[in-house]
Formats: structure tokens, sequence, C-alpha cells
């Protein structure tokens, strides 16, 4: 199967006051159309900037992305996007803050489309609802259904459940997923939880420490739904554990 995109030898870096800082130096990725890429990394690594250049918010200082053999441009291609926070709009209700990706994107706002993935991700009865009188999970399923109602072409999540409590945080988890294998969605998502990328991931890619390189692309090869105390899953977890800790000799 062709990678639906690919980054080859990217590079990004900042002008400061105190000279130039490298905070992504000959990066390499590809990831088939369909996949769920999750990846983890060091603190301040680059993730996040990473994304931001893949959904073509920033603009590489050197390098290659293509995404369906064309660069990153959110004017021509359509992109789900999920930072950690959600941004929802406090003066529109939950049906109109999902309807709002659809107008910024320009595609023409559909009510039966947004009510399509309110229901999916189960907020069915709380259309009106405004976000002060959700709680932080529902907040994030409106998040998810707003970059859903779009027809993305991927969906980039920037450690989207990382302020959840542990409990909301397993159950949004398993509706991802759930909602992943129904829309079979391109999906990449960032995270520092590694238990986390084990359990959604069908590859997990580890950075290195800034300037952030990939350190390795691993194949999680587990059936879902995934048991989080199985010897494998937990081989998974501890193997990409010990490759963050040669970033970081000080973990212990």
């Amino acid at each position: 199967m062709a990678a639906m995109f690919t980054v080859e030898h990217l590079k990004k870096s900042f002008e400061t006051e105190n000279g130039t800082i490298d905070v992504i130096d000959d990066l390499s990725l590809s990831l088939e159309e369909g996949r769920f890429l999750c990846i983890v990394g060091p603190s301040g690594c680059g993730k996040t900037t990473l994304l931001r250049i893949l959904c073509g918010l920033d603009p590489p200082t050197s390098g290659t992305i293509l995404i369906n053999g064309s660069p990153p441009d959110p004017r021509k291609q359509k992109f789900g996007v999920i930072f950690q926070e959600e941004s929802l709009l406090p003066w529109r209700n939950v049906f109109n803050n999902v309807k709002f990706g659809q107008e910024i994107n320009k595609i023409g706002a559909s009510d039966e489309i947004a009510k399509k993935y309110i229901n999916l991700v189960g907020l069915e009865g709380f259309e009106n609802y405004f976000p002060h009188q959700i709680s932080g999970g529902m907040k994030k399923r409106v998040a998810i259904a707003r970059a859903l109602a779009v027809d993305p072409d991927i969906i980039m999540m920037d450690e989207p459940f990382a302020d959840l409590d542990a409990q909301t945080r397993w159950i949004l988890q398993k509706e991802l997923l759930s909602i992943w294998s129904q829309l079979k969605k391109t999906a990449i998502f960032i995270t520092h939880n590694v238990e986390e990328a084990v359990f959604l991931g069908q590859y997990v890619a580890v950075l290195s420490k800034r300037p952030a390189k990939l350190k390795t692309l691993i194949n999680i090869d587990l059936p879902y739904p995934r048991s989080r105390l199985a010897a494998p899953f937990i081989s998974y977890r501890e193997k990409i554990i010990d490759l963050l800790r040669e970033e970081i000799p000080s973990i212990s």
C-alpha cells in the first residue's frame, strides 16, 4: 500500500536573539492511509512543532512533506486537528461548535452532518448545552466531533486527553478507537503517555531529544482491543520506556 503521507529529511529551526535553535533535524517518516500512528518523545523535543508542520500551520526550514502527493495546505486539504485545549467557542452551544469546523473550512455547514458526529461521540441530547455546562471529557468529545465533521483526510491530535483524570482518559481512549475503527481515518496522535501510545497506535514513532529525529518506528503487533495487563503489551511499553530513558539518562 502506498504511503498517504511522507516526510523526508525534515528540518525546523527558529531564529532567536541568541542564535539559531534547531528543533527538528533530518526526520523522515511515512504512514499508509487508514493507519493509526502515535508519536512519543522527551518533553520539549518538538512533537507539537512536527504536528503543526504536518498540517500546514508552520513551514519547515527544509525537507519534503507530501500528503497524497502534495505539500500540506489547509486551504486545499482537510485536516481535523485537536489540540490539548479544546478551544470551544463559549457563546456557541455543542451543536454550533461542531458546525463551526465546517464553517471555517468553507465546505458548507450541514445540520445533518453535525448531528451525525454528535451522536457518534455520544453527545446526543446535549446539543443545546454550552461549554461551561459540560464536563472536561464532554468538551473533548465536542472537539473530536468538530474535527470529524469536516471529513478530514487526516485527523491529528496533540495530547488531547492529557488534562483528564485517569478514568475519563481510559474511557475516551476506548471510544476514540471505536470511532477510528468505524471511520478508518488516518490518525496521528501525540502523547507523553507511553501506555496510551501502545493502547492506541498501530505504530509508535519514538523521537529523540531535541533536535528531534526519528529514533525508531515500532509496529505494535497486537490485536484490538488490547489488555494493558497482558505480557506482550507490557513488553512493548517497557521497550519504548527504555528507548526514551536513553534520551534522558536522569530518568530512573
